[in-house]
């Protein structure tokens, strides 16, 4: 029996590894400054970003449930990544979705809805692309100071919600830009290109 919980740990594990590969696109949620309309206790921006699937927040109140994600310059934003799992939460789980974004919470504008159904594992909600001019690098990316992250509707009706990891993506290749480096081909150049 311990051979078999070792291996249902470890698919476990895999399948709560990030959805995005880490040579393509950066996890930027660091950057953040995050906040929950509600939580219950021990359940909060903590367990939502502690990079374990065993944790999760669980709000406490009525619906929309809110995660504000603000930055403190305007970020380029790829995708957002939820990780939920029905299979234990039921009627916790989130069946309907919605991204807002704007500078501040005075000026945010829903820009995408996604409906989910019994969702297990990540789950990426993408937010639909901007009409940008040509010469942009980033044409095409959300681009915004603040993003919220609304829960309108669980599955069987449930009250409260449960979201186990929430991640937030820009491309990898627009990080540094902002310092005009140098686009740097080998690992020994690679190694200098940013500061810790």
């Amino acid at each position: 029996w311990r051979e078999k919980d070792r291996s249902a740990r470890a698919m476990a594990a895999q399948s709560a590894q990030a959805p995005f590969s880490e040579k393509d696109d950066c996890e930027i949620g660091g950057l953040a400054v995050w906040s929950l309309s509600t939580a219950k206790p021990g359940n909060g921006v903590e367990q939502l970003r502690d990079d374990n699937t065993d944790t999760y927040w669980q709000s406490d109140g009525p619906q929309p449930h809110l995660i504000n994600i603000q930055f403190h310059r305007k970020m380029v934003i790829h995708n957002i990544a939820i990780y939920t799992d029905y299979k234990l939460d039921e009627s916790y789980t989130p069946a309907k979705i919605s991204i807002r974004s704007g500078t501040t919470f005075h000026d945010l504008q829903e820009i995408h809805v996604q409906e989910l159904t019994e969702p297990s594992g990540w789950h990426t909600i993408m937010p639909p692309k901007e009409e940008a001019a040509e010469s942009s690098s980033d044409s095409g990316y959300l681009r915004t100071h603040f993003v919220q992250v609304a829960v309108l509707a669980n599955h069987q009706n449930g009250r409260d919600t449960h979201i186990r990891q929430i991640k937030i993506y820009t491309p990898r290749w627009l990080m540094g830009q902002h310092m005009s480096m140098p686009e740097f081909g080998t690992v020994t150049f690679q190694q200098f290109a940013c500061l810790r």
